[in-house]
């Protein structure tokens, strides 16, 4: 069944191309996708087929967006570098960049970490689907990090339960715009699908799911409007912690989908490293976790965050 999604062009995308535009309002997609849709005239405005990908829209204007129904995909390994910080014969762990898809699906068909874990593990379970080969849990796109991949059925629905009863200590790190003052905190509020934008997660939303986030504060930045953050998930929502670091006034540094804007940075210092960071201020550096065949403690960690991110702490630091 082809689904049908509208954006309006507000201040912040005027003048961006059509396929820019639409790339950034609903990142689930490329903008090579965005591009084929166009061409094959999916993208309508005022119910009439746009098919220039360079127009420029304006502020007020809206466009509609028919997705296809999605067609069978074939997945196929591909020699992707892949990080592989813990192997044995259930499960790996491994390092997803930013940029990344988890796994393929409609306008992300290759590329993605499963088709990377199908070229280099011999063995991958495929309880979900090859689709979906090994994997147990998600990272966003632009979110950088370790993941958990499972090698067998067994491994897979094991750690799934775990998932389930909370029994993974998952950490991450991130740098979010303003001084937040608690030196330790958390965030109790329920996320569900934004009322507002319903191709956004949000704490006004509907079918709320509760929703668990500790934070401790490792850096104020104050001069330039920024802090560190170490953070603990209790519980596991789509854009969990992008979501509540914005509804209580922080968003995530260069996340433009939960309110990031670079006028609240407080130096030029601060604009010129958003500029060099590509991906938003997020990293799942940290996994500890029972084995689920051994009952083996694990703890993996990550030797040092991605580039740039230590660059800029280096240059905030000054």
């Amino acid at each position: 069944m082809e689904e049908i999604l509208t954006f309006k062009v507000n201040e912040e995308y005027a003048g961006l191309r059509l396929d820019q535009f639409l790339a950034k309002v609903y990142p689930e997609y490329s903008r090579s996708y965005y591009q084929d849709l166009i061409e094959k005239g999916f993208i309508l405005k005022e119910d009439k087929p746009i098919k220039k990908p360079s127009l420029k829209v304006k502020v007020g204007e809206s466009y509609t967006v028919i997705i296809p129904p999605p067609q069978p995909l074939e997945v196929v390994p591909e020699n992707i570098p892949l990080k592989v910080y813990y192997e044995d014969e259930d499960l790996a762990v491994v390092y997803k960049p930013p940029g990344m898809v988890v796994h393929p699906s409609v306008g992300h068909t290759s590329g993605t970490l499963v088709n990377a874990l199908l070229y280099h593990f011999k063995n991958v379970s495929t309880y979900q689907g090859k689709e979906r080969a090994g994997i147990v849990h998600r990272l966003d796109k632009d979110t950088a990090g370790l993941i958990i991949v499972a090698k067998s059925e067994f491994t897979h629905k094991e750690l799934q339960k775990m998932f389930q009863n909370r029994e993974i200590d998952k950490r991450y790190k991130a740098i979010v715009v303003g001084i937040v003052k608690k030196d330790h905190g958390i965030i109790d509020l329920p996320i569900g699908r934004s009322i507002y934008d319903r191709q956004k997660m949000g704490t006004v939303a509907t079918n709320l799911r509760d929703a668990l986030t500790e934070y401790w504060v490792e850096k104020r930045w104050e001069k330039h409007n920024l802090t560190m953050v170490d953070i603990k998930l209790h519980t596991g929502r789509t854009h969990q912690i992008r979501v509540h670091f914005s509804a209580i006034g922080h968003p995530l540094l260069n996340d433009q989908v939960y309110g990031f804007k670079k006028s609240k940075l407080g130096s030029s210092l601060a604009v010129e490293l958003s500029n060099i960071l590509n991906y938003h201020a997020l990293v799942a550096y940290s996994l500890t976790f029972k084995h689920p065949r051994t009952n083996k403690d694990l703890h993996i960690q990550l030797e040092k965050l991605p580039e740039p991110i230590p660059y800029i702490i280096e240059k905030l630091d000054g």
